[in-house]
């Protein structure tokens, strides 16, 4: 790539890139002409994206969970790019089990990764991204940051959390000429259905909760939507002059948030008339 092409191409620093979204938006980013700094907390993984970037990407070491690491992959990128554009908040996991049955230390594990790692990412990326007065923030959620299902309570709580950070942040942001983007995927074909954790199900549950497990691992390999597809969709997204707060992915994504926000609206219509009594008489 020329000098000239490198100054306008875009520099993406994407979390969780051994697998799935991420390792695909690595590609597809590239694809578009831009240059991405790919991390993982194995960077070895990612040689074959090396390979395929032909000097367009660079590996580094981020775990989500760690600041330190976050701090030196931020730097890391600073210097082999010299600015960032594009941060792809992406790493997670899913933890599986009724509400019931979860410890409080699983539920602060999953926060700690798919919340409070994708806000501290964040923080991190602000300060040079205000500095420059441009760039996009890519929140990867889920139509689980919206819809919720039996035995995903703790993964709904921190992707639930996630949005309501990000929807404030868009906001603050938007004077700043620096955006944010909510992407809801519905089921694609990752590894996290396969690799979830699963805690315990009490026995009252097993016929709701460990009934749909059963029917989620029948699933695998399965899903409906396609991560190459995604990658390409969200990058479309990131390059256009008005991308959407919220972006939902799949054709089960639509039609399950589309449902839930007419069930809301329709709780709101419904009790309207007692919501407005609270209201002071004066």
């Amino acid at each position: 790539m020329s000098d000239s092409a490198a100054d306008q191409s875009r520099v993406w620093l994407i979390t969780g890139c051994s697998t799935g979204f991420g390792r695909e938006l690595v590609r597809a980013a590239v694809a578009a002409g831009d240059r991405v700094m790919a991390t993982a907390r194995r960077p070895e993984v990612l040689a074959d994206l090396v390979d395929l970037g032909r000097g367009r990407v660079s590996t580094t070491t981020l775990d989500v969970t760690d600041s330190a690491s976050i701090e030196d992959a931020v730097e890391a990128t600073l210097a082999v790019y010299g600015r960032i554009d594009v941060v792809v908040n992406n790493a997670g996991n899913l933890l599986f089990g009724a509400v019931e049955g979860f410890s409080m230390d699983e539920l602060r594990s999953q926060m700690d990764t798919v919340f409070f790692g994708a806000a501290e990412v964040t923080k991190a990326v602000l300060p040079h991204l205000r500095e420059q007065g441009s760039g996009t923030i890519v929140q990867m959620s889920s139509m689980g940051g919206q819809v919720t299902y039996l035995g995903f309570g703790a993964y709904h709580a921190g992707k639930f959390a996630l949005e309501g950070l990000s929807q404030t942040l868009a906001r603050e942001l938007s004077p700043l000429g620096v955006r944010v983007m909510i992407v809801e995927p519905g089921a694609f074909r990752t590894q996290i259905n396969a690799s979830k954790i699963l805690t315990s199900v009490p026995e009252a549950y097993h016929g709701s909760v460990g009934a749909f497990r059963t029917a989620i691992d029948s699933m695998r390999g399965q899903e409906q939507g396609d991560p190459a597809k995604a990658a390409s969709a969200i990058v479309t997204a990131v390059h256009s002059d008005n991308p959407p707060l919220r972006l939902a992915l799949g054709g089960d994504a639509v039609d399950g948030i589309r449902a839930e926000l007419a069930s809301r609206l329709e709780d709101v219509a419904g009790w309207e008339e007692v919501s407005r009594s609270t209201d002071v008489t004066v």
